[in-house]
């Protein structure tokens, strides 16, 4: 539920007790408050451990019946991953968690004493103090499909960016030692090149290779398209290479070790994107979303895996603020500064969104004629990357509204939008 700041201090009552946590890998800090910013004891010191959490829970329960509380909030800075287990634990045991902006703690922990100085007792002061203006947000935690689906995009996205410094390092070794290999084969990752790479044969050596061989090589995978010619060609270039000579036995063995990497971070990926298939099969919206021209199955699993699910939203405007797509203006009597994006919440969800949307404006028609009325119109036009940013809060507004209604995405009511749709209608 979407709460404004008045919402969040109402929630506080006489009857609450705040509890401000600042988390780091081994040994959290809490401190407790009322709704007035009265302390309660001193700070508690607990270790990142079950017994730790029972310990935190124990301290709690006697300041509720010493001080007569009866409701309860914790709230923590997102610090890194080692805020998640407690969160999560905290959540099991039904406790309301929120948390704070760590940029919000750097800038008011001056407020109290005048003083720069941090520690751990004062952050969590700190934390408290935030909460009881209403500065929190409640987390959206993933469970069930949409936690193993963000686990599963994380270890796709990773195993990607394995391969890529795979492919990089294949490449090298190429340029070093046979650089003439690409102009026979454009792609070293097709089935015939990669069957030549994997015979460790230096241009020398192929040269001095019967040509039946390397054919016979290339055949164990593909059966036909590539023939005596391309070996010929392939050994016509070696005979000219300008390829490295020198340590040629540890450059084998690098090859032979870059290419093992290689086929198995290929097989990984499958298998990964063959669970994620399986995951999003049992999500609502899915099909009606990747039937959009030009959006895709993992367009669908990375955005679903990083805003989890949909029905935790009443309104797609809060995704476009959780992505930093949301606008922000500087003003100053008459002076007015220019209007950017926020660039707040999760980089990650606003990198896939950008990179989805160039794609989308030159294969997908209707986003194609918006962006050229948005860039063109008389009046206010856009620049080309502010209507791209535009069109991302079109993309997510689209998203939302196909997942949760179930319903196919129509090009003509996106369209509508356009003063002049019916000239446009044909696009």
């Amino acid at each position: 539920m979407k709460y404004k700041q008045n919402d969040k201090i109402l929630q506080l009552t006489e009857d609450t007790l705040i509890i401000g946590v600042d988390i780091a890998k081994y040994k959290h800090v809490a401190r407790a408050q009322d709704y007035r910013g009265i302390q309660f004891g001193k700070a508690l010191t607990f270790v990142n451990t079950h017994n730790g959490f029972t310990s935190l829970m124990d301290w709690i329960n006697t300041l509720k019946e010493k001080q007569g509380k009866v409701d309860l909030i914790i709230g923590m800075e997102p610090t890194g991953h080692y805020w998640l287990p407690l969160a999560y634990w905290l959540d099991e045991q039904d406790i309301k968690v929120v948390v704070v902006n760590p940029a919000h703690v750097k800038k008011s922990k001056e407020l109290d004493d005048n003083s720069p100085t941090k520690n751990d007792v004062k952050d969590a002061r700190v934390i408290s103090r935030l909460i009881e203006n209403g500065r929190y947000a409640v987390p959206n935690l993933p469970k069930g499909v949409y936690a193993e689906l963000r686990e599963g995009m994380n270890l796709h996205d990773q195993l990607m960016k394995d391969l890529q410094g795979v492919q990089g390092r294949v490449h090298q070794w190429i340029d070093r030692y046979f650089p003439e290999y690409t102009m026979v084969f454009s792609s070293w990752e097709g089935q015939a090149s990669l069957r030549v790479l994997g015979m460790e044969l230096f241009p020398d050596e192929l040269v001095e290779c019967q040509e039946d061989m390397i054919l016979d090589e290339i055949r164990e995978s593909v059966k036909r398209g590539v023939g005596i010619k391309k070996v010929r060609q392939l050994k016509d270039v070696a005979r000219s290479s300008i390829g490295i000579k020198d340590g040629r036995d540890m450059a084998r063995l690098r090859l032979r070790s870059l290419l093992a990497q290689y086929h198995l971070l290929k097989e990984e990926l499958s298998n990964v994107w063959e669970s994620i298939e399986n995951l999003l099969e049992g999500i609502p919206g899915v099909q009606e979303m990747s039937e959009i021209q030009g959006v895709g199955k993992k367009t669908v699993a990375a955005f679903l895996a990083e805003v989890g699910n949909l029905k935790n939203y009443d309104h797609p405007d809060q995704i476009i603020k959780l992505a930093g797509l949301n606008l922000r203006l500087a003003t100053s009597g008459k002076w007015k500064g220019r209007t950017v994006i926020a660039k707040r919440g999760r980089p990650k969800l606003r990198s896939l969104l950008y990179k989805v949307i160039l794609p989308l404006v030159a294969q997908n028609p209707a986003f194609k004629a918006l962006h050229q009325y948005f860039t063109t119109r008389n009046d206010n036009p856009l620049k080309k990357k502010q209507s791209l940013i535009a069109l991302c809060c079109k993309l997510v507004r689209i998203l939302f509204t196909v997942a949760r209604k179930q319903t196919g995405f129509s090009p003509e009511k996106m369209l509508r939008d356009i003063p002049h749709f019916n000239e446009l209608k044909a696009a």
